[in-house]
């Protein structure tokens, strides 16, 4: 899901309120004292409350009579929502959150791509073609997260499963994260190759070999993960 686009006061409060949430700073079934709060963050009413609804969106916080406002348990939480996912590894929570992500992915997408090479059309390629010369053409971090996400989506697509292809609501929010966790810690090698060497057994129609190529990508995935754990281990 896309991450919330409030700007101003009003996006300040939900930014630094969710990440006291997730950050446990408020502990599951707290009453929140919206007043106190808005005190504190010197808004108004009117402000927390348009706040509060955006968070309770994301499963966050809910209110009820004689109650008040209060912290959702964390399985109520969208653990799936962008912002959710940001906070989460700001939070200190990133290597779980990672290694969820691993694991859902080395589920779905070797399967994917096996289906896509059985299943794709021209359309499906060009697609795919594209956000990979997007990818080669990329400069700066923001571009690469789009044409990453962009191939893994039109991948997904390629299946001609109207659910599989849906499932990049799943995935794609902590792709994004992992992107931006990756470069900004210098941990990426060019990701062109791996990626191409998925699009060229998709093309070929060749499913056994594009689910090893998938499966390939995510080990370097997770070797680009290891370089920044092991780099952050040795900036602490």
């Amino acid at each position: 899901m896309p991450s919330y686009s409030g700007r101003g006061v009003h996006g300040q409060v939900v930014r630094l309120l969710g990440a006291r949430i997730v950050g446990g700073e408020f502990a599951e079934g707290e009453v929140l004292d919206v007043r106190a709060l808005g005190a504190e963050l010197d808004v108004s009413l009117t402000v927390m409350r348009e706040s509060l609804k955006v968070l309770a969106g994301k499963g966050l916080i809910d209110a009820r009579q004689k109650r008040g406002t209060f912290v959702c348990p964390r399985a109520a939480w969208n653990l799936l929502d962008s912002d959710v996912i940001r906070w989460r590894v700001e939070a200190g929570d990133g290597e779980r959150l990672m290694r969820d992500l691993a694991d859902v992915r080395s589920l779905v997408e070797p399967a994917a791509a096996h289906r896509a090479a059985l299943r794709r059309t021209e359309a499906d390629l060009v697609a795919l073609g594209a956000a990979l010369a997007a990818m080669a053409d990329a400069r700066g971090a923001a571009a690469e997260e789009e044409a990453d996400a962009s191939f893994h989506r039109a991948l997904l697509a390629a299946t001609g499963n109207e659910l599989l292809a849906r499932l990049d609501l799943l995935l794609e929010p902590g792709l994004r994260e992992r992107d931006r966790l990756v470069h900004a810690h210098g941990g990426a090698d060019d990701p062109v190759p791996s990626h191409r060497a998925v699009l060229d057994a998709i093309r070929d129609q060749d499913a056994p070999r594009a689910e090893l190529a998938m499966l390939d990508l995510l080990a370097k995935a997770a070797e680009d993960l290891g370089q920044v754990s092991a780099t952050r281990a040795d900036m602490n």
